[in-house]
This record gives C-alpha cells, structure tokens and sequence, in this order.
C-alpha cells in the first residue's frame, strides 16, 4: 500500500468512528427528548446496531455496492475484488455501515415510546436488507440507475436521511399517538422529554460526527477538499440554528429548545447532499431554509395528529427532501466538474435538468420506501403486533421490556411518599 493511500486509509478510518460515535448522539437526544420512564428503553441502539451490522455484512454491502443496475448481486460477506488505488474493502464497509447505522437510528424515532422491542429487531434486518440497501445502490452503486442519470447526493440527504425519515413516519402514522398526546375534540397535548440536557449534549455529539459525515465522503485526504466540505457543513449548521430560533420567537414567542435542536439537525441533513456542490453563499441558504422549514412542519404535523415524538420527519424527511432538490438549484459548475457528478444547478444557467432528476430521486426513494415499510410494518403487526399494551405503555417501556427503571431512586421515592401518604 503507498503511502498516500495509506494516509487516505487512516482519513476514512477516523471518519467512520466520527460517524458511528454520531449513534451516542441519537442515544442522548431520544432519551432526552422521551419520558423518564422510557429513558432506559434507548438500549435498543445497540440491539439494533448489531443485527445491521452483521446483516450488512452479510449481505447489505453487497446489495449496495455489487453489481447490477437495479440491485448488487455480488458482494456476500465483502466478496468483492480490491480495486486498484482504492480503500481496501474492509475500510470501506466499516464506512458506510455507520451511514447504515445512522439512517437505521432515524427510523427508530418514529417507533419511539410504544413498539415492541421484538419489533426493532426484526425491522433492523429488513431495513437493512431489503430498503436501505435499494435506494443505496440505484444512487451511490456504480451501476445504479439513478447514478447513471447524474443523481447528486454526496453524503446522502436522499439515502441516508430521506429514507430513516420515510420509515419514521409510516411506523408513526401505523403505530398511532402515543395515549395522553391527543384531547377527543383533536387538540394536543405537549408530552416534554425529560431532560434537555441530555438533548443538547446529543446533538453537539451529532454535529461533531458530522464531520465525519461529510467531509469524510471525499474519501481521500490527498487533495485537501474536505476541508472545503467542512466549511460549508458547518456554515449551513449554523444558519439552521438561527432560522430556527427566530422561526421559535415567531410562533410561539419562545425561543423552544428542542426547535433550535431541530434547526440545527435539519440544516446539517439538507447540506448534506450539496455539501460538495455549492459554493459557500448557497450552503448558508440551504440552511436557512431548512432550519425554518422543519420548525414549520413540527408544529403542522402534529396539529394533523401525527405524534412524531422526535420529529424525525420534519428533520430527516422534510429537510433530505429540501437537500436534495437544493443541489437542483445551486449546484456550482466548478464543483459539479470537480466531483464528476451530474449537471449545474438552474441558478447557474444549467436549466431545470439537474432539478428534475433530484425530483426523480426524491420521488423514487419515498415511493419506495414508503411501501416496503409499510408491507414489513403491516406483516409484524398481523403476525405479533407493533404496539405494547396499554398497561404497559403507562408503566413505561424500562419497566415492561425490561425489567428496571432508568430512575429507580425517583420511582422508589414516589412510592414512599404514596405510603406515606396513605399512613397520614
């Protein structure tokens, strides 16, 4: 190995952990973002994040990375020929299996505080069998279809994002509101997480993986790019994060935590795509719009009744949708050369191409998506049934699928107090 590859080897490396760590991240702002007595029920990340790790493996890399123009029919177990000046395998799927992991862990915030923990197994190996691998190989294959027509998705707002986003809201809208969100005559009721800070602290450890995201998508560190890719990552974040705050003071007068939560998060899903692709001006943008937007449609979604508890829609599928088309419109012709993907983007003269074949995508991806979702969904629920019972679900999820509080101090506490009480 020479040493530039080798150095280029070490960059992927470092970026793969960056981008694994992220799963911490999603670890403390679901169990901050849920009720205490649901807060332990988190473990479920590593459930899940080891059966999409064997499972990719096994198969998922091979489906996405084989070839063949609809699906990968080469790969089992990495069975793949090293190719020339390229990042050995094994690097390679360390790599996009944190991209694997992550999309996985936005799904799950549309199953949270209510689904069955057989139910994350299960959906882990289908997810990562027959749905990311999909749309991952149609876009990100060398062979894929929608590679072949110039898709633009540099880090993947379409692959990753759109579809955990996708998947989210089907098992949302399938498992129903969570009991005590929604009052007979449709009006909601707020269902706070318990602990900010734990939310807070998740998203700067989210951010922070990011760099591993998309800078880490160069694959190389020999010429220096991802640090232009880091610019504008970062740019777009930070604009996320205003546009939410003044979006907040707007709507309700307050500066909501978990609002500028989502700006940030939001604006980092839709720079993905773009990141390699627009100039710098655009990346900022691209984040106003979606720091906004995903503020927006937090609060219409769940007027509509859709109990969302993390608002993984609104961040991952409405801002992947908005990343996506973005490239259509601002796609830089000195970048899109350098990348060696697609056309410019309408602003710069390059005509509504480009955007029409990141509609195709956008379209295609949550058509798919949305179907095999629903069909797996629909099956378990037939079959053993999605939701806990309502006991359960009032005792939390620590206690009934687990056996142990999160807080035992605090139920213990409580307990003694009703004694006490009873005594008096």
């Amino acid at each position: 190995m020479s040493a530039m590859l080798a150095v280029d080897g070490v960059w992927v490396m470092l970026s793969a952990i960056l981008v694994l760590f992220m799963q911490a991240g999603f670890v403390l702002l679901e169990a901050g973002a849920t009720r205490m007595k649901n807060a332990g029920h988190i473990g479920k990340q590593l459930l899940g994040f080891s059966v999409a790790a064997l499972t990719f493996w096994a198969v998922g890399y091979g489906l996405t990375f084989g070839e063949g123009s609809w699906i990968g029919h080469t790969g089992w177990f990495l069975d793949l020929p090293e190719e020339k000046g390229a990042i050995p395998n094994e690097l390679s799927f360390l790599f996009q299996l944190s991209f694997a992991a992550v999309s996985l862990a936005i799904a799950w915030g549309g199953f949270a505080e209510r689904a069955k923990l057989s139910v994350y197994l299960i959906f882990a190996f289908i997810y990562t069998v027959a749905i990311y691998p999909v749309v991952g190989h149609w876009i990100w294959g060398a062979e894929g279809w929608l590679h072949s027509l110039g898709k633009q998705d540099f880090a993947g707002s379409t692959v990753v994002h759109l579809q955990g986003g996708v998947a989210a809201l089907v098992a949302t809208l399938m498992l129903k509101p969570r009991l005590g969100k929604y009052n007979r005559d449709g009006s909601s009721n707020v269902i706070p997480g318990h602990n900010q800070v734990y939310s807070v602290l998740g998203v700067l450890i989210i951010w922070l993986g990011w760099f591993g995201f998309n800078p880490g998508s160069t694959l190389s560190a020999q010429d220096g790019f991802y640090g232009y890719v880091a610019l504008t990552t970062v740019l777009a974040a930070a604009a996320g994060v205003l546009a939410a705050y003044c979006t907040s003071l707007l709507l309700t007068g307050k500066a909501e935590i978990p609002a500028i939560l989502n700006g940030v998060l939001a604006a980092l899903v839709a720079i993905t795509a773009a990141c390699a692709f627009v100039e710098a001006w655009a990346a900022v943008v691209i984040g106003l719009v979606a720091g906004s937007l995903t503020t927006y449609t937090a609060v219409y979604f769940d007027k509509k009744g859709v109990d969302d508890p993390v608002f993984a829609f609104s961040v991952h599928g409405i801002a992947g949708i908005w990343g996506s088309l973005s490239t259509g419109l601002f796609a830089s012709p000195r970048l899109v050369e350098k990348v060696g993907i697609g056309k410019a983007g309408l602003f710069y003269d390059g005509g509504f191409s480009q955007l029409g074949v990141q509609l195709v995508g956008v379209v295609v991806a949550a058509l798919y998506v949305a179907l095999v979702t629903f069909i797996a969904l629909w099956i378990l629920d037939k079959t053993m049934g999605l939701r806990v019972s309502k006991e359960d679900e009032l005792k939390g999820l620590d206690i009934s699928e687990h056996g142990s509080y999160s807080y035992p101090e605090h139920v213990m506490f409580m307990r003694h107090e009703e004694e006490i009480r009873r005594v008096m």
